[in-house]
């Protein structure tokens, strides 16, 4: 038996949560969320709660109700109070900047690189090397800062480039002369 699975999802308040079908929408203050339930599971309303039941007992099963039940409980807080990610740039003459709905970044190559921002992701650029993404939807906000982290990962030597505020960096120790 799943334990993620079995536990009831709360939905606080403001927040409103439909099941129509093979399809849960979630909508809040900051947005709003819909997934298609994968067969294998069924979501039910009751009052205030959203529990996941298991249509049968397979390993297969299992697996796919404790996601689903965590998918729930993503979008109910993204809608609710929003994910957000913040990453730095380190390194001389590195910088990014907003420009309309893209991100533009100056990382010591011959051009600047673009990214365009996704739909429903919100990027702030402060000191030109803080950015902070954020959104409703957890992974479509996690998977746009794991592509500006990719643009220029920080390098184990001088420690330059982009990286999650917080992120360690293990450091190496460079060549010597003898």
């Amino acid at each position: 038996m799943s334990r993620i699975g079995i536990k009831p999802v709360a939905i606080p308040k403001g927040v409103e949560v439909k099941v129509d079908g093979g399809r849960l929408s979630v909508k809040g203050p900051k947005g709003s969320l819909s997934m298609a339930v994968n067969p294998l599971v069924e979501v039910q309303l009751e009052g205030s709660l959203v529990k996941v039941a298991r249509k049968q007992e397979t390993e297969q099963t299992g697996a796919v109700h404790g996601m689903v039940r965590s998918l729930i409980v993503n979008m109910v807080k993204g809608v609710s109070e929003g994910y957000t990610r913040a990453l730095e740039i380190q390194g001389v003459g590195f910088k990014s900047a907003v420009q309309g709905r893209k991100v533009t970044f100056s990382l010591g190559f011959a051009n600047p690189l673009d990214l365009a921002i996704p739909e429903g992701v919100d990027v702030k650029v402060a000191e030109n090397v803080n950015i902070t993404v954020a959104g409703v939807d957890k992974q479509v906000v996690g998977d746009f800062a794991a592509r500006i982290r990719s643009l220029y990962p920080a390098e184990p030597y001088k420690g330059k480039g982009i990286r999650f505020k917080g992120e360690h960096v293990r450091r190496k120790v460079g060549k010597t002369v003898a």
